[in-house]
């Protein structure tokens, strides 16, 4: 089921009254790294399902961010990749020479990059200044100029140049991601 989006289509800073701090920081940064960006206020959105009036109003996929963990929960991993694209656990697996990945608990989400279920994003890594969680992304994902995902709340979505995501954003949080294909 589509969500209903806000007319709050927005080109720079949006009013942040009643924002999150989270999501105030995420246009903080954004604007300190000079990247620009476009966005929509909407309906919390838990899935990509959920986002399709989101695609269609800012004229972008949006990009499906999976938080993941290693059996003895001591590795965790963000795996984006495009949203229309099935994952299975074991071929990422077998790639990565791990014997098993599950999902990450929302407790690490948080701990790791103040993320809540549903918000899971590439611009949580901003939150991770030790770089703990490793970055993962489907090669597919490459071969799109633009991305959209959440500004760290599933409230929100912004589409950004990919460009600008792999080498300004990751290049400031000192993350280095792994290509993958799913």
């Amino acid at each position: 089921m589509s969500i209903t989006v806000n007319t709050n289509h927005f080109t720079s800073r949006p009013d942040c009254t009643g924002r999150l701090e989270k999501e105030k920081r995420v246009y903080d940064l954004l604007d300190r790294l000079q990247i620009p960006y476009e966005g929509v206020s909407h309906e919390t959105a838990n899935t990509i399902e959920d986002c399709e009036a989101v695609e269609e109003e800012l004229g972008v996929k949006i990009c499906k961010n999976l938080f993941l963990r290693n059996r003895q929960k001591t590795t965790f991993y963000l795996l984006m990749m495009p949203g229309d694209k099935k994952f299975v656990t074991k071929d990422l697996s077998g790639q990565l020479g791990i014997s098993r990945l599950s999902f990450a608990e929302p407790e690490f989400m948080e701990q790791y990059l103040d993320l809540t279920p549903g918000s899971a994003s590439v611009l949580g890594l901003m939150n991770d200044p030790d770089q703990e969680v490793h970055l993962l992304i489907d090669e597919d994902l490459l071969k799109e100029e633009y991305i959209g995902c959440h500004p760290c709340i599933n409230t929100s979505t912004l589409k950004l140049r990919t460009s600008d995501i792999l080498h300004v954003f990751l290049k400031h949080t000192g993350h280095h991601p792994t290509l993958v294909h799913l």
